[in-house]
């Protein structure tokens, strides 16, 4: 029994392919589709040994050489649209009820907040604006 060299390179694209899911390797995925492009070149185009090694390389290497760097820069840019508690980061709210070191309640991006102030000593009272800098589980620290 004799397999076709197109047939080879689809067995190891596929073997790739698992490799890439167990490992979440994204090169992988990029050999993959070198080896899937090999056997297209093996199988239609009837190319020889050396082509089908010679694209191979090529396409695999050219991917790489591509979408790694744009997997790097969207991997360490901050999303654009922040979400949950990072969004309220920053924003404005209305003192509820009056607002110390040990705790009050605010407005907050239409819901009510427990809050307390970012300084022990400062109070804020009832229909003061103030700027949230960070959220601790529930409860929104202001200034």
């Amino acid at each position: 029994m004799d397999i076709d060299a197109w047939l080879w390179w689809l067995i190891g694209a596929t073997a790739l392919g698992i490799g890439l899911v167990i490992t979440a390797m994204p090169e992988l995925g990029m050999l993959a589709v070198g080896a899937v492009t090999a056997a297209l070149v093996s199988g239609v185009l009837g190319g020889g040994a050396v082509a089908q090694v010679v694209v191979f390389a090529v396409v695999s290497t050219a991917l790489i050489a591509v979408v790694r760097p744009v997997a790097r820069r969207h991997r360490t840019q901050r999303p654009e649209h922040l979400t949950g508690v990072d969004a309220l980061k920053g924003k404005q709210a209305v003192v509820l009820e009056r607002v110390d070191g040990s705790g009050g309640r605010i407005k907050l991006a239409g819901e009510v907040w427990s809050a307390r102030s970012l300084d022990a000593g400062r109070a804020y009272d009832a229909g003061q604006e103030v700027d949230v800098v960070d959220i601790e589980g529930a409860t929104a620290i202001v200034m």
